[in-house]
């Protein structure tokens, strides 16, 4: 959902402060970057400010005025003989020097991109990630700015023909696949942003495909699947977003039956307060949405999960209530343990997964899936770090 505060808390801090190491030990590169930028030069990152218009196809790609920048991709697939999975595919662009700075030298490391992949096996009670970092040089990793295309070495996400191709991982765990949209993209917040703390420019331009039919092959534990599902699609950009006073979000998408979708998002304040920007987007069946501000909804914890791996504490099952539109729902995590424990990227804990979602709407009793997100529960995601 939000972008720098998901990965390494220095990357959070980049928009604003007056000086800022990045120190970041990037694999199959031998190099360890440090880099340090005062105010001065993050005035020449470009905002995210009111009045934006969007265009596609040609806002899917990037976006490199920005300082960050993601794609993510979550979905739920079956294969030809019922067996159910979930997945997550995210690229991440994060700038470290303002375009009118960098080196036209092939080997020259202004840019930093990391990516994250899992896949849930509901079946089987299982969960798996992988990660790979790498550098905007040499294209082992870059990221288009003319035609949507974005890769970290072996892994990528591209538009073809109106189709968005992804591709990640091996036998043992990867996918092949191919997404088309139903809908056109929904705009989040207002005027053309996001906005996501108090003061201008703490906001990004973010816009998702809340309905994505797709297929392809699904590779698990030795054995390819045949596979086909929904997907949803996030991508978002900016320059400075969160505050120091912020500590992490909880973020939902959900997919229902009747083609009606809903996105919110809670920015919480290290006091659990949650931030006023906090909000959301409830999408119907003809495409057309609406905006939801913070008073428009609730979202109920309704029990908690233990990481063995991390001793992180993360809510687990959620309902959520949006005022006025006859609709709650349940939220029930697939496989309780879907924690990404980044020790080699982003070096951040966080919770993403595929949930079960049942409910009303409209008085009728309804179902669907989703992905949540969880950020700033583990105690090193702080941004005094």
């Amino acid at each position: 959902m939000v972008l720098a505060s998901k990965y390494h808390p220095v990357l959070q801090q980049l928009g604003g402060y007056t000086f800022i190491a990045i120190l970041v030990s990037v694999l199959h590169i031998g190099v360890t970057v440090i880099a340090a930028y005062g105010t001065d030069v993050g005035r020449d990152f470009r905002r995210a400010l009111p009045g934006y218009v969007y265009r596609f196809p040609g806002d899917h790609a990037a976006h490199p005025e920005f300082r960050t920048e993601w794609w993510y991709y979550t979905g739920h697939l079956t294969s030809s003989n019922g067996r159910k999975f979930g997945f997550q595919l995210t690229f991440f662009r994060h700038a470290l020097r303002p375009l009118p700075l960098r080196s036209k030298s092939s080997w020259s490391l202004h840019t930093l991109y990391f990516a994250h992949f899992a896949i849930t096996d509901e079946e089987g009670d299982r969960y798996r990630f992988q990660e790979k970092v790498s550098r905007g040089a040499l294209k082992m990793a870059g990221a288009d700015p003319s035609d949507y295309h974005v890769w970290v070495e072996d892994w990528e996400a591209r538009l073809q023909d109106a189709t968005h191709r992804l591709k990640a991982g091996k036998e043992d765990m990867g996918i092949a696949l191919a997404l088309t949209a139903d809908k056109a993209a929904v705009i989040h917040g207002r005027n053309g942003v996001s906005q996501k703390a108090e003061g201008e420019g703490y906001a990004s331009h973010y816009y998702s495909l809340t309905s994505m039919q797709t297929k392809g092959t699904l590779f698990w534990q030795g054995r390819s699947y045949n596979v086909t599902g929904q997907a949803w699609m996030d991508h978002e950009f900016g320059s400075n977003q969160l505050r120091d006073y912020q500590v992490g979000w909880d973020w939902f998408s959900v997919q229902l039956e009747n083609q009606t979708e809903l996105m919110l998002y809670i920015i919480r304040h290290r006091n659990g307060r949650a931030d006023p920007t906090s909000s959301g987007t409830l999408i119907y069946p003809d495409g057309s949405s609406e905006h939801l501000p913070l008073a428009a909804f609730q979202v109920e914890i309704l029990g908690s999960w233990r990481s063995r791996k991390s001793g992180t504490n993360y809510p687990s099952g959620w309902r959520l209530k949006v005022q006025g539109r006859q609709l709650e729902l349940k939220l029930i995590p697939t496989v309780k343990d879907q924690e990404l424990t980044t020790k080699k990227s982003t070096l951040v804990n966080y919770w993403e997964g595929s949930v079960r979602v049942t409910g009303t709407h409209k008085n009728q009793d309804i179902r669907g899936q989703g992905y949540v997100e969880l950020t700033g529960y583990d105690a090193a995601f702080r941004p005094d770090i």
